[in-house]
């Protein structure tokens, strides 16, 4: 009765906003969400293993990628959020819809599969970053960030607000945990600002880890995941009404993931200030905890960890979220949510089980998530700029033209890290 009422309240107050009688922050505040849970997806554990090998190799030289990153992954989120407003369909819904049957089946597949590799990486971030807090096996941390991360789905059962609130004090965790890591690290705050706007590639290995932190920023997941949190958000009357509600989320789009991109560069940062000095090996997030203990002391390293923990439970969380929607939207099929996180969690346990490197899956999966990345962004960009399926919504020229650039940057780099990976190039 009482999620009744409040429903029923937040209806209300955003009819207020649509309606003009409500604006500044308490027009934003009752449509924002979508773009906070997603933000999620842009610091979770396999940005903590790029990251930090980024700072301890190269100091600060390649704060300037994050932020490019960041501005590409903005656009990108910008046109998710907006097909779903126009058009009242998540992007995996508009692909069956519009696409062949054949191609939509390749594609439900990749996804799917894409999400379980999303699930992988962050999955063992945060059991990685419980056996380490807590001194316990990482099959026990894996058990646990399991549990807890289905208790944090079923909030969505009690109302989608519930759930973003949660995942949003969560992703404060992370980011009050790498403020206050920005004052026990001895930070160079002038090379700081010299770096995050002077390009800079030291050398061929600089080249592959700036490939890694672009071509791994944009994830699939969340380019489906965004498009369905927000056509489900408020249903617009008219196209004033509709234009409104895409001004508001653009402007959550920019703030959530504005946050995203400073907690990516306090953690290169961090990285730079702690390891790059002396310790410019660091890539594995258990060397960077227990080198964090003798050069910062047990608090830093234990508010790292605190970070992971955060970023693991959250980030699991919205993959399972968006694994979800990619099968409904795709072959308009369900299973229980209880299944889907059980089926997410069966190649964690396998890889720990194989005893591969848990650091190394995490690189793994980023490769995963590259396969499976040019089918929706590709898709995101014909449906953004179609009229047939955006009407007057459709995206001008100048911003169709700077996204397929975008696009094909991210997509290039893709292709080279892959290359790169499998040894066919090196960087």
């Amino acid at each position: 009765m009482k999620e009744d009422v409040r429903q029923a309240r937040d209806a209300q107050v955003m009819r207020e906003v649509l309606q003009g009688r409500r604006r500044g922050f308490a027009a934003l505040a009752p449509f924002a969400g979508p773009a906070i849970v997603v933000s999620v997806a842009y610091i979770d554990p396999g940005n903590f293993a790029t990251n930090i090998q980024a700072g301890a190799r190269y100091g600060y030289a390649l704060l300037w990628v994050v932020v490019l990153a960041n501005l590409v992954a903005m656009l990108f989120q910008s046109l998710s959020a907006r097909i779903g407003i126009v058009t009242g369909y998540n992007l995996a819904q508009l692909c069956r819809q519009h696409l062949p049957r054949p191609l939509v089946w390749m594609m439900w597949v990749v996804s799917e599969l894409a999400a379980m590799a999303t699930d992988l990486a962050e999955f063992l971030g945060g059991a990685i970053g419980l056996a380490l807090l807590f001194h316990m096996p990482l099959l026990a941390g894996m058990v646990i960030t399991g549990v807890v991360t289905y208790v944090l789905l079923l909030l969505e059962g009690r109302g989608a607000r519930r759930l973003e609130l949660t995942i949003g004090a969560l992703v404060g965790v992370v980011g009050l945990s790498y403020l206050i890591e920005l004052f026990i690290a001895p930070v160079d705050w002038a090379a700081v600002g010299l770096h995050v706007f002077k390009p800079d590639l030291p050398d061929g290995m600089a080249v592959a880890l700036a490939v890694g932190i672009i071509g791994a920023t944009v994830m699939p997941h969340a380019l489906f995941l965004h498009s369905g949190l927000t056509e489900r958000r408020a249903k617009p009357s008219n196209d004033v009404e509709r234009r409104r509600i895409i001004h508001l989320s653009n402007v959550e789009v920019i703030l959530a993931l504005a946050v995203a991109g400073l907690i990516n560069l306090a953690m290169v940062i961090m990285a730079a200030s702690a390891f790059h000095g002396g310790h410019p090996d660091v890539a594995r997030i258990e060397t960077a905890y227990q080198t964090l203990v003798p050069l910062l002391g047990g608090a830093a390293a234990t508010i790292f960890l605190v970070s992971l923990i955060a970023s693991g439970f959250s980030s699991s969380v919205v993959g399972t979220m968006a694994g979800q929607m990619i099968m409904q939207g795709f072959v308009d099929f369900r299973i229980p949510l209880w299944l889907r996180r059980a089926v997410t969690m069966l190649p964690s346990f396998a890889v720990v089980a194989a005893g591969v490197d848990a650091t190394r899956a995490l690189v793994l999966s980023q490769v995963a998530l590259s396969i499976a990345l040019p089918f929706p962004m590709v898709a995101l960009v014909w449906f953004a700029s179609h009229q047939r399926v955006m009407g007057a919504f459709q995206v001008s020229r100048p911003v169709t033209a700077v996204a397929s650039i975008a696009a094909l940057l991210v997509l290039t780099l893709n292709v080279i890290l892959l290359l790169d990976t499998f040894g066919a190039v090196s960087l």
